[in-house]
């Protein structure tokens, strides 16, 4: 009989402000499924409001992001993939499976197989939300790797959280906020973020999502070379040297986060800093570890926050 699922959290923040390692503490309790990247890999998801099969839901899961495959082809791929030079598809990764690239790739030495476990179980799912195939699918994926809660992560999820607080309204939510500065110079530097600032400029500037861009739309002169076809590692870099764009795109992020917290006010919430996790990495994680319901929280944090570690800061050039 499967183990029951006793706790489903959501990570919200804007990237690039200590998620990532909190996600690699969570996956240091045994009892937990720290889920990575999983609700960035689905997203945008243009049929996010229909009810849809199982078998129409694994199809997208199985597919590969747009995203992601163009980076792979430009030679960016972001440093948090962790699919194996042994695997499956590791000849072939402009192919990859959305959900091989990170979330399953996090959690075991093998993900191809457990891709083809949930192969046969996930075009079963019943006909019913998108919202329901998730947390049915993260269920399912605490249950066979043998955790009993899961706490979902995604890098840049604040710009989904009108859409997770509305589809997962009994979910935990904790929400993770670093200084904007701090985190537009960090952002800058990731060839993911450079793809969704690009992304989000096409959609102000135009109305076109450049991965959906046919031959009948209109695409302004000076965007057409960051069209994904089109798209080079070095002009994608370049546009990372103006700190604007992404000052820009943080703020954003954060103005859908907050309006989504205003608007659709969580049951459970617990906001975090990443300033403050710096400072006190114990007592932080302790509080965060008691929040989930960690069975030993203190203890947890305890054996993990050794691995909280400021991040070095580059020298100011000296005044002239």
């Amino acid at each position: 009989m499967d183990t029951p699922i006793t706790g489903r959290s959501i990570i919200i923040s804007n990237g690039r402000c200590g998620s990532t390692l909190l996600s690699d503490l969570i996956h240091e309790e045994p009892d937990t499924l720290s889920a990575q990247e999983f609700f960035m890999s689905v997203t945008p998801w243009a049929r996010s409001a229909e009810v849809i099969t199982g078998a129409e839901y694994w199809a997208v899961l199985a597919s590969p992001k747009p995203e992601l495959a163009t980076l792979f082809r430009i030679g960016l791929p972001p440093k948090e993939v962790r699919y194996p030079a042994t695997g499956r598809w590791a000849g072939r990764m402009t192919e990859l499976p959305r959900i091989l690239a990170i979330t399953l790739s996090k959690l075991t030495d093998d993900p191809d197989a457990l891709f083809d476990q949930l192969a046969e179980r996930v075009p079963s799912f019943g006909t019913q939300s998108v919202a329901r195939h998730h947390s049915d699918f993260l269920d399912l994926l605490a249950t066979l790797t043998g955790k009993t809660r899961w706490v979902e992560r995604s890098g840049g999820s604040s710009h989904l959280a009108p859409h997770l607080l509305k589809g997962f309204p009994d979910c935990k939510i904790v929400y993770l906020t670093r200084n904007r500065e701090d985190t537009a110079k960090s952002m800058s530097r990731h060839s993911s973020f450079q793809l969704i600032q690009l992304r989000v400029e096409f959609l102000g500037r135009c109305g076109l999502d450049p991965f959906r861009v046919t031959d009948a739309d209109d695409v302004p002169a000076d965007l057409q070379p960051f069209l994904p076809h089109r798209l080079t590692a070095e002009a994608l870099r370049e546009r990372g040297e103006d700190m604007r764009r992404y000052l820009g795109l943080c703020a954003f992020m954060t103005s859908q986060a907050d309006q989504a917290l205003a608007d659709v006010p969580p049951e459970h919430l617990l906001r975090m800093r990443y300033e403050d996790l710096v400072a006190d990495p114990v007592g932080e994680l302790t509080q965060l570890g008691e929040y989930l319901e960690f069975p030993e929280a203190a203890q947890w944090a305890e054996r993990v926050a050794g691995r909280v570690v400021a991040p070095a800061r580059k020298p100011e050039p000296a005044a002239a």
